[in-house]
């Protein structure tokens, strides 16, 4: 079963802020409002708004393609595009999307071995993401590769403040 990344460029704009659309409605529909959803959705995945994200220099996207299907994204920061700081040698994890028809077929943790490989290459002390506290598979899984629990910050979708756990993986042990 061959797993493949892609780099997105400004030019799959429209495919991601599609694919962001359908993985973050898939993965969240069922524990928010449709209000919620709806305004979320409206101010984060405009095309104005991922065009600035796609060029950032220190934000990467990634396409992962399953037996040549576009399957899902991963989208990495470093320096001051971390929505955090954690720490100043960091990398983050900030989403980590497949669609649901591709799940469990390694490919969530087939990305995460991959970011995690990257931020070793680029000498990064700790990888990091965040993660809703409502979702322990989630939770689970990261914790299975080796993330632990750091801090919580608030996650605002529409007008619910919700809590997302920070989770980190020291990269330097």
């Amino acid at each position: 079963m061959t797993k493949k990344l892609k780099k997105m460029t400004v030019s799959d704009v429209k495919i991601l802020q599609e694919l962001s659309i359908t993985t973050f409605t898939d993965t969240f529909a069922a524990g928010n409002t449709a209000e919620n959803m709806k305004a979320y959705l409206s101010e984060a995945y405009t095309i104005e708004k991922l065009t600035d994200e796609l060029t950032n220099s220190e934000s990467t996207f990634y396409f992962i393609y399953f037996e040549e299907q576009l399957a899902g994204y991963l989208k990495l920061n470093v320096g001051s595009a971390q929505t955090e700081s954690i720490l100043d040698n960091g990398l983050e994890v900030e989403r980590i999307y497949i669609l649901s028809q591709f799940k469990r077929h390694g490919l969530g943790r087939f990305l995460i071995e991959t970011a995690i490989d990257m931020a070793r290459k680029q000498g990064k002390e700790i990888i990091w993401l965040g993660v809703w506290d409502q979702n322990p598979k989630a939770r689970a899984f990261y914790e299975s590769l080796g993330f632990e629990y750091f801090s919580a910050h608030t996650f605002v979708m529409g007008d619910d403040p919700q809590t997302d756990l920070i989770m980190v993986k020291n990269l330097v042990k």
